[in-house]
């Protein structure tokens, strides 16, 4: 993996050009098309992935077959099903590339080593951690206690770059609202 590539996916840590090389080593390059699927539910997941570049959405389907969006991930991003990730029991979400995509993965072995041999590595992952962690109980608070369109105002402010990327329904099923309800109110908010 070039040097370059690397110093972006770990700007955030400060590992020694070894280190980079040793972790760069172990990221596998994956090439999507808009459309693929890289899990699907009940898959084994083996891997988290890094989005270079592109845009990938986290949903599951319920009971009576309503796709629910529970994550999008953009340049920057780490995507997986970690429930599964992190107990080794079957995927529990569906991951579906909406914009052409390059990723780095990484296994959960190689991230169990790499938090052996790279004090600094496991840093890095718990902090990306606790982050998220804070953003999906904000994000569960927001839909247990705002409007929609409150819920949407914390989408554009959160995600700004996203909304050029995605379709309405996946935004209006990230949001728990229809699509009708998101273009009221996105002409409520023009006016």
């Amino acid at each position: 993996m070039e040097d370059e590539i690397l110093k972006e996916v770990f700007k955030e840590a400060d590992f020694t050009s070894e280190e980079l090389r040793s972790i760069g080593a172990l990221l596998r390059k994956v090439s999507l098309k808009k459309g693929d699927i890289l899990l699907s539910e009940g898959d084994t997941v083996l891997y988290t992935h890094f989005v270079y570049s592109g845009c990938l959405r986290t949903y599951f389907l319920d009971n009576a077959g309503k796709e629910h969006t529970l994550q999008f991930a953009i340049k920057d991003w780490w995507i997986s099903d970690y429930t599964a990730f992190f107990t080794g029991d079957k995927a529990l979400t569906n991951i579906e590339c909406i914009q052409r995509a390059t990723i780095y993965k990484l296994s959960r072995k190689d991230m169990e080593r790499l938090y052996l041999e790279i004090p600094a590595f496991e840093t890095f992952f718990r902090k990306k951690l606790e982050r998220r962690f804070m953003a999906l109980q904000k994000r569960v608070l927001g839909n247990l206690a705002q409007p929609a369109k409150d819920r949407y105002l914390s989408f554009i402010q959160n995600y700004p770059n996203i909304q050029q990327s995605v379709k309405n329904y996946h935004i209006a099923s990230f949001l728990g609202i229809t699509t009708e309800s998101l273009s009221r109110i996105r002409k409520e908010l023009a006016r």
